[in-house]
């Protein structure tokens, strides 16, 4: 299995759900505990690449919309609205910690067109190397069809993953990892701590969607590891709830749900 500290480029994707509070509001004590935890990663000599969702429920926040956005266009509204007042917050957090972030957007078009490819490429190196941490979202206030729109921020950070060339992509949900069964119904759902192949049995225990305040699911989860296991990068799935448990793999342990890498031999 590879070992995380070992890793010198990690993707970090943390989801709404983890972001917010159950009354869709931002939830600054975790945001800051991620940013803190970020932070202490990128000063032990780690490049981080944060791949957050949170713009839409920044947005409803910011001007007190009153229902949840149920249209395309009430979506796109404010994703536009509150991806810069959650850039704000990522930028005040992570100054207070002595680092600079810079604000990627993204549409799915990027990764078909070899020359918008190679400058995203070239953009992401840049940074790192100035030791900045970007942080990526998709462009949802202009992603409107598959062509442009990845479906969800866990497919994003498969193909930022990719695009930086990570030695390993975490993702922080809402649950532990992948079960043999949903949690949720079934006290007696055993934690599935490696995943070496994902065969038709996983997909099958995977489960539907996640909740109303995201977007994804492990279904999702599952497509995103798919992607970058066979593209060499290992990836784990563990609980974004409690930022801290990111040492535990920072310090050579094991949490959540590893899923090894395909083309590559573990690290």
């Amino acid at each position: 299995m590879i070992l995380f500290r070992d890793s010198k480029r990690i993707v970090v994707k943390v989801g709404t759900s983890t972001l917010t509070h159950s009354t869709g509001h931002l939830n600054l004590r975790r945001i800051e505990a991620l940013v803190k935890v970020l932070s202490d990663m990128k000063n032990s000599g780690i490049q981080v690449v944060l791949v957050s969702s949170g713009a839409v429920s920044a947005g409803v926040a910011k001007i007190g919309f009153g229902h949840i956005p149920s249209t395309p266009e009430e979506k796109q509204a404010m994703a536009a609205i509150g991806q810069s007042e959650l850039m704000k917050i990522y930028d005040r957090f992570f100054s207070d910690y002595g680092h600079t972030v810079a604000q990627i957007l993204m549409t799915k078009d990027v990764f078909s067109n070899p020359d918008r490819r190679s400058a995203a490429e070239n953009t992401f190196n840049r940074l790192l190397q100035m030791h900045c941490i970007p942080i990526v979202n998709e462009n949802d206030s202009v992603s409107t069809d598959e062509l442009t729109k990845f479906g969800g921020n866990d497919i994003l950070s498969a193909y930022v993953a990719k695009i930086c060339d990570a030695d390993v992509l975490l993702n922080l949900s809402d649950v532990d990892g992948l079960y043999d069964s949903d949690p949720r119904s079934n006290p007696d759902a055993r934690l599935i701590d490696r995943i070496d192949e994902i065969n038709e049995e996983i997909v099958a225990i995977a489960g539907g969607a996640g909740t109303d305040r995201g977007t994804g699911g492990m279904i999702a989860k599952l497509n995103a590891a798919r992607l970058v296991t066979e593209a060499g990068i290992p990836m784990f799935i563990m609980n974004g709830h409690d930022p801290e448990l990111l040492y535990t793999l920072l310090d050579g342990g094991h949490v959540g749900t590893y899923f090894k890498a395909v083309k590559k031999q573990d690290k």
